[in-house]
């Protein structure tokens, strides 16, 4: 037999000694963002039912929570807020006495972790939506959040995180221009060096229950279609891509992961900025519900969870198992 039809063995590279070292991805716990949930309302920590092993905790926890993510190796988190009261403007979420301000003041003073904000409306607005609702849009269900207005409130908004103390802002209300709105405020506030980590293909997803639960943050009416991708389109969520990077974001998120890796790895081959993917809340409850009735091991699909979200083309992963799988990784 020669040497050109001699049979290929791939298995000798699947040995203990030398797996390790042909691994061609690599997970680290310096690639997981935490979600922390913050809420005004309570003054003790508060199960997530749809979440288990997450919590609302009350401000005056906030720092604490946030060491504790520290400690098993997490260095980055995400806040959302719950506020103490709702409007249909969102007002909230641009106080300075906001919930996310004052957790994001504290978390700063007293931690070293890296944190991001989430910069959005639904939490705060009485009707659940991500904007400035157009007229008749509680009784119309083909109206839905009118675009330009609502870009002023996300940039007040994002303003407000960074003089908090935030070291990223997260953009997820999927308006046109949010980007640009944003950047331009930040600069004209003096925080040119703080970065934009845009939602830039968020879909209309049937996976973010739960979320919606943690941040008290469901539609009163209606959906988000009118606002968020379609999930049938793969071709248009590069279109909203690079209209981000042409506005200056500076990271680049996909939401939800698990369904959309083909958008992950599309958005790392044609762009160079960073790549972000969010491990979403269904995504998380899913795969919690299944373990439960002993269908599956938890940590060992969380962890093949994760490993196909980096090796899709995610720099960054938000998830919910941060904490869990931060000491094996």
């Amino acid at each position: 037999m020669t040497d050109s039809h001699r049979p290929q063995r791939p298995r000798r590279l699947r040995t203990d000694g030398v797996r390790p070292l042909v691994s061609e991805t690599e997970l680290d716990a310096s690639d997981l963002i935490a979600p922390v949930f913050v809420d005004a309302t309570t003054d003790e920590r508060v199960p997530i039912e749809t979440m288990p092993g997450h919590e609302r905790v009350p401000v005056a926890e906030a720092a604490d929570r946030v060491r504790e993510i520290r400690e098993t190796g997490v260095e980055a988190v995400i806040v959302f807020g719950v506020p103490e009261s709702k409007d249909n403007e969102g007002a909230r979420a641009w106080a300075k006495d906001g919930v996310v301000q004052k957790a994001v003041r504290e978390i700063s003073r007293e931690t070293n972790a890296y944190v991001i904000t989430d910069v959005c409306l639904c939490e705060y607005t009485d009707h659940g939506h991500c904007g400035v609702l157009e007229p008749g849009a509680r009784e119309d269900p083909t109206l839905t959040v009118e675009n330009d207005p609502t870009l002023d409130a996300l940039a007040r908004t994002a303003v407000s995180h960074a003089e908090a103390g935030a070291n990223m802002v997260a953009p997820s209300a999927m308006m046109d221009g949010m980007v640009g709105a944003i950047r331009e405020g930040l600069d004209e506030a003096g925080h040119t060096e703080v970065p934009i980590m845009s939602y830039a293909a968020k879909y209309e997803s049937a996976f973010y229950g739960p979320f919606r639960d943690a941040a008290d943050g469901a539609p009163a009416f209606g959906d988000r279609r009118h606002y968020q991708m379609d999930p049938a389109n793969a071709r248009e969520a590069m279109r909203e891509v690079e209209l981000d990077v042409e506005e200056g974001a500076d990271v680049l998120m996909v939401k939800p992961a698990l369904p959309y890796l083909d958008i992950v790895r599309d958005v790392r081959e044609r762009f160079d900025h960073p790549v972000a993917a969010y491990n979403v809340s269904g995504e998380y409850a899913m795969l919690h519900a299944a373990s439960e009735q002993d269908w599956l091991d938890l940590e060992a699909t969380a962890y093949e969870s994760l490993l196909s979200i980096k090796r899709a083309g995610a720099d960054l992963i938000l998830t919910y198992f941060a904490e869990d799988l931060a000491e094996r990784l």
